[in-house]
């Protein structure tokens, strides 16, 4: 197999510097290594494949923008970008481990985290000893959170917990569970650890899309937490709203990796294939059809790069991040969908990622904010009136 060598056709790489290279290149190189060669076979199983956690851990994946003191790499966000770019390139499965176990589990209990919190569990969660994952979706309540009906009642010594979630990444081998419930009519964070009494998350099943991704249910019956897991500084909406933020920036990112892949497997297909005498390339419509796919991934590449930088200066606004997730996710399904054009009935074949790679962009497209959603949280930025109702 030909080794990935990247999509630049306006000199991205001059933009960054030598560090942020050489994350991405590391990166790229475990995804050739090792996600690649076995991805398609878990996929089709319909299993993630586990052996890859504590090597992710020890690349510094996970948790990989929080500080050093809690045993992570302390990288800025656009390596972190460039991080999730060829994690998903691998597959959108490996993506969102990651991306999960970083901004919807560590970046919680960073933000909104005790002490006593942050030290017993960033540790163990960078080094992937221990897997988390994130329950704000409810079976009734998707793009409307605030509509929730998972409760925590407040006892003299615990809170009960009662409710469900649901499509929860990771959820059935989670150790920790960053669980959102109403207290008092009040949105709160709150760790469920595996094995709490009323705590079930059974894995859900039958999927045609994310196969390589562990999804479940959680299920919260009279469920009784001690107190000190409470996430102290969560007060509302808000709170689990800034980890979604966080996990759409990561996503952003991604969908450039699977528009990539989609893209480079259409090049190389289109310059070997021959028909009436000649490879495919050589035809005006699959000229057409490339350049599409190469200008809307430059796009991609240069939004997200400016998204990146405004975030590192703190100066990134979540309407900007909603502009990035749309885009990118839109484009990369459409690229997805090219390609297999491109590739004919061969593009139906796992010997090729892109069937899979257009299978999970379904998903992307509407988890952490459909498209819908985030068309409309950007209208409003821009007109002043909202359209949510």
């Amino acid at each position: 197999m030909d080794k990935f060598k990247g999509v630049d056709y306006y000199n991205f790489d001059s933009l960054l510097s030598e560090e942020e290279i050489l994350i991405r290149q590391t990166i790229r190189e475990f995804v050739d290594d090792k996600v690649l060669p076995v991805i398609e076979d878990y996929y089709m199983k319909g299993e993630f494949p586990n052996q890859l956690i504590p090597v992710m851990a020890e690349l510094g994946i996970f948790g990989a923008t929080l500080p050093a003191k809690y045993g992570c790499a302390e990288m800025n966000n656009v390596a972190y970008g460039l991080v999730m770019q060829e994690l998903e390139r691998g597959d959108s499965g490996v993506r969102s481990f990651a991306s999960v176990q970083s901004a919807l589990v560590m970046y919680p209990i960073y933000t909104f985290g005790s002490e006593e919190q942050k030290d017993y569990w960033l540790p163990k969660l960078a080094r992937g000893e221990k897997i988390g994952c994130f329950g704000l979706t409810e079976p009734d309540y998707g793009s409307n959170p605030a509509g929730m009906i998972t409760k925590a009642e407040e006892k003299k010594d615990c809170y009960v917990l009662n409710g469900a979630k649901m499509w929860i990444t990771n959820g059935t081998i989670a150790d920790v569970a960053v669980v959102w419930a109403k207290l008092n009519g009040v949105v709160h964070g709150f760790l469920v650890e595996k094995g709490t009494k009323g705590y079930t998350a059974p894995e859900m099943k039958g999927k045609h899309s994310l196969r390589a991704s562990i999804t479940s249910e959680l299920i919260f019956e009279d469920c009784e937490i001690p107190k000190e897991n409470i996430l102290p500084n969560t007060s509302g909406l808000k709170s689990p709203l800034m980890c979604l933020n966080q996990a759409r920036y990561g996503i952003a990112w991604g969908a450039i990796g699977a528009a990539m892949a989609c893209y480079d497997t259409a090049l190389k297909y289109s310059l070997s294939r021959i028909q009436f005498g000649k490879p495919i390339a050589s035809f005006q419509i699959t000229q057409e059809k490339l350049v599409h796919m190469l200008t809307e991934i430059t796009k991609m590449q240069f939004i997200t790069l400016q998204l990146g930088r405004l975030k590192d200066k703190g100066e990134a606004r979540y309407q900007q991040v909603s502009m990035a997730k749309r885009n990118n996710v839109h484009h990369a399904l459409e690229i997805g969908r090219i390609a297999r054009e491109i590739l004919g009935a061969n593009g139906i074949l796992n010997e090729y990622p892109i069937m899979r790679h257009m299978a999970n962009l379904e998903s992307v497209k509407t988890y952490e904010g459909t498209h819908e959603m985030h068309t409309l949280i950007v209208g409003e930025d821009i007109t002043g009136i909202s359209a949510f109702e």
